[in-house]
């Protein structure tokens, strides 16, 4: 996205959420430098405005899935952050290609490993497919946890004309090891899921850890 094109865009999506919520910012001062994936829980339509919110760049690299891209707003707005549609369902091997080119080029990327909104607003089983791409590229992986952008809960609030209490939290930024040479790749991307999804559920309250609440991995991180 153009800078300009980018202030105007994030100063719309500031003022918007600034008028219907409080939104609560932590951790993200030890962002990491150059390009690096943004991986956090996914509870509501708003999710996708929050990166637009926190970060001032204008390089987020905007994916879609494509079952909106019948949809002329959405066909637009994927135009406008210079973002692309994807195929949740097949291997997209252009989608594929272009995240990677621009992940080495230093961009950001954000993705929700659930791949769909979890209903209940707690954590449901994820899948590796972007998890891949942050292995693939090399580049550092940052947790994040959301609460209060549950769909419900904004029609509720925004019904009765209460502003929204969202809160967006970082955690510390990690890199998956790259080697798996004579392992089961498929074993070691879910291992390395699993692994992403505890540190997302150690930021969460407790109550929302979901499928992940009695994970090994989370256990031993919430010891720490």
């Amino acid at each position: 996205m153009k800078k300009s094109t980018h202030k105007i865009f994030r100063f719309i999506v500031r003022a918007i959420l600034s008028l219907i919520a409080r939104v609560e910012i932590v951790g993200f001062e030890n962002m990491p430098a150059g390009g690096f994936v943004i991986a956090a829980n996914h509870i509501g339509r708003l999710d996708a405005a929050l990166a637009y919110y926190v970060l001032d760049r204008p390089d987020i690299i905007m994916v879609v899935a494509e079952k909106y891209e019948k949809y002329a707003f959405f066909r637009w707005l994927v135009k406008l952050t210079n973002g692309m549609f994807v195929d949740r369902y097949n291997a997209d091997i252009h989608a594929i290609r272009e995240t990677l080119r621009r992940l080495q080029q230093g961009q950001v990327f954000t993705i929700t490993p659930e791949g769909t909104r979890s209903r209940s607003g707690n954590l449901i089983e994820a899948k590796p497919g972007g998890i891949y791409l942050a292995w693939k590229a090399g580049v550092p992986v940052l947790p994040v946890a959301l609460t209060g952008t549950e769909d419900a809960l904004v029609a509720k609030r925004l019904k009765r004309f209460k502003r929204l209490d969202i809160k967006v939290v970082a955690g510390q930024a990690f890199t998956l090891p790259q080697e798996v040479k004579g392992r089961d790749r498929d074993a070691v991307m879910q291992q390395y899921t699993d692994e992403v999804m505890c540190r997302i559920a150690a930021l969460l309250p407790e109550q929302r850890r979901g499928v992940y609440a009695e994970h090994p991995f989370l256990k031993e991180l919430l010891k720490h």
